[in-house]
């Protein structure tokens, strides 16, 4: 095995790793505070990828008219509207498939998830096309370097690849102490341990829940956003299989982490990213699957999850 190759691989890793993270943040806070699985997240992911491309092109025309054609305004135009409106989906999506059932058997949650995932799936095929969309890379540019005197040895990342893993440790860190260090995160916390508790106490439940569900879309849309600036290519049907890997990644980790889901989506990435470099792409999947069994059966929390006490 080259040094050069195995580096690689882990670069590639970890930019895979950080999408994944990203991603299944949104899964552990909606599990954390109200121990439900929302599996209409990755649809989440998928809309904002399509809005991105969307905004893109608004203000690539925009911006051009008045003569400020410069790609970063472009992108950064277009992250902030892609968020807005991704972070409406969210709240918009708890209000309607999730609030009125908020009482009901976790059964009926899941049914409610699942059809929101198929309809916003359907909603987007109809709407834009059943094709695959593509969007414009804006960001050139590859930093190169070599580990030895052979100038053929060399890893190569993409400016686009290294803001992903800049942009993505940023959003966890600013949502972990959001979370631990602020009033909004106490009360998220606190609705969390007992939701009746935290409503006697003053807390406004509802629009604490219905705020993590901004939060946990925001963290998606930024997902979306990097992929589509980055893979340039995507379909109405990625966040499902996106959604699935992140949802994984984030039961590695341990469900209801923030810390715990960047580090399952780093593993995961890691470890396709190895086993499709240095065994076989076909079973990447297969591997990676196979590595959450394993950790589930001698860690059932995940690696940094926390055994649930059951209230008495």
């Amino acid at each position: 095995m080259e040094l050069h190759i195995f580096v690689q691989q882990l670069l590639n890793g970890i930019i895979l790793g950080s999408i994944y993270g990203l991603i299944a943040i949104g899964y552990s806070m909606v599990y954390g505070i109200i121990g439900m699985i929302n599996f209409a997240h990755g649809d989440i992911y998928m809309i904002s990828t399509y809005l991105t491309a969307i905004f893109i092109a608004i203000f690539s025309i925009l911006l051009k008219a008045i003569g400020l054609d410069i790609n970063f305004l472009i992108l950064f135009f277009t992250l902030i509207f892609t968020v807005f409106i991704t972070a409406v989906y969210g709240y918009s999506i708890e209000k309607v498939a999730y609030k009125p059932l908020r009482g009901a058997a976790r059964l009926s949650l899941l049914i409610s998830a699942i059809g929101m995932s198929l309809i916003l799936q359907n909603y987007v095929q109809i709407s834009q096309g059943a094709d695959n969309k593509t969007a414009p890379n804006l960001i050139d540019g590859i930093i190169k370097f070599n580990l030895d005197s052979n100038p053929l040895h060399f890893v190569q990342i993409s400016q686009v690849q290294l803001l992903i893993i800049i942009i993505s440790f940023i959003t966890m860190f600013v949502l972990y102490n959001l979370v631990h260090k602020t009033s909004i995160g106490r009360m998220m916390r606190a609705t969390a341990e007992d939701r009746i508790m935290a409503n006697i106490l003053g807390i406004n439940s509802n629009k604490t829940i219905s705020f993590v569900f901004i939060v946990g879309a925001t963290a998606a849309a930024i997902a979306g956003f990097l992929v589509s600036i980055n893979y340039g290519s995507f379909d109405f049907y990625i966040g499902f299989v996106t959604g699935i890997k992140a949802f994984t990644a984030a039961v590695l980790g341990g469900i209801g982490s923030l810390p715990g889901a960047m580090l399952g989506g780093l593993i995961l990435g890691l470890a396709e990213s190895l086993f499709s470099g240095f065994i076989n792409t076909d079973y990447k999947d297969v591997f990676a699957f196979a590595l959450l069994i394993l950790i589930l059966i001698f860690k059932p929390t995940g690696l940094l999850g926390k055994p649930e006490v059951e209230k008495v």
